[in-house]
């Protein structure tokens, strides 16, 4: 039986994690560009 490959699986956590933040700061993102372009279109 083989034994498990621990290093690979933490880094595969390691890399899910990561995907995983940099697609909620994205959202954050747009959605602050989106709040800023909405008050930039709000006439005074």
């Amino acid at each position: 039986m083989a034994k498990p490959n621990y290093s690979f699986e933490k880094r595969q956590r390691e890399i899910a994690k990561k995907k995983q933040q940099d697609e909620k700061d994205a959202r954050k993102r747009e959605a602050r560009e989106a709040a800023r372009s909405a008050s930039e279109k709000v006439p005074d």
